[in-house]
């Protein structure tokens, strides 16, 4: 069972988001916060697998509250998603360096949610596209912070592990990049997996933006109807 801990200060969503979740067979909602306050203090005393956080809340907002959840020693394990109705580049990437697993806008669909939530158990990355295409619109600025990354960090992958890296940093699924490599996704999941503890990264969502600190993709800015296309470093073609 999911254990999902909601982070919203407005008390109408937090009950729509409880009735979807505890309508699933396999999810529950353990506790609900109305503040960053008191999701910090809740997720230390309930250890859910989830928490559903807002950005904009009272007291203490939900990006503070993601960077403590996430480098708390007696928190490790705990997911953070969040879903707002912000998808800025500057609230995405301050998200994902706090800690933040997923990414969504609250105009996702319910069954969207669900799937989100389960996604970031399993210990992958969620980024809608609209957070997906801010992300990668910073870094194309030169805005993306890497001056407290170490450089160098990708040197231990192999060959598959900065191909299939590069892949998931594009937004490719683990099916979707099996389909392209001709392998199984569970390769791919075991390939992502070597890659994220080769660099000391939690979660899939941290393996992405090292990729692009670390240089290993670099996004060509293409017509807006064209889809961003990412390439390994020294690959012309």
């Amino acid at each position: 069972m999911i254990r999902i801990l909601l982070a919203d200060d407005q008390a109408l969503l937090r009950s729509t988001f409880r009735m979807l979740i505890d309508s699933c067979d396999d999810m529950t909602v353990v506790a609900e916060a109305s503040n960053g306050e008191e999701a910090i203090d809740l997720a230390r005393r309930h250890r859910p697998d989830v928490v559903l956080m807002d950005i904009r809340m009272p007291v203490l907002d939900g990006l503070a509250a993601t960077q403590q959840i996430c480098s708390a020693n007696d928190l490790v394990g705990i997911r953070v998603l969040i879903l707002t109705t912000f998808e800025t580049d500057e609230h995405v990437a301050r998200a994902l360096k706090a800690g933040a697993s997923g990414f969504l806008g609250k105009d996702v669909t319910p069954e969207g949610l669900l799937d989100g939530i389960r996604t970031v158990v399993a210990g992958e990355a969620l980024l809608s596209p609209a957070a997906t295409r801010a992300l990668i619109d910073r870094f194309l600025s030169g805005d993306g912070d890497i001056s407290d990354v170490p450089q160098g960090l990708l040197a231990a992958l192999t060959d598959r592990e900065r191909e299939m890296t590069a892949l998931a940093a594009h937004g490719l699924s683990n099916q979707e990049i099996g389909e392209r490599l001709f392998v199984s996704p569970l390769t791919v999941r075991t390939h992502i997996h070597r890659a994220m503890s080769k660099v000391g990264a939690r979660d899939r969502a941290q393996l992405v933006v090292i990729a692009y600190q670390q240089g290993l993709v670099r996004a060509l800015c293409l017509p807006k109807t064209t889809s961003v296309l990412v390439r390994l470093r020294g690959d012309t073609r």
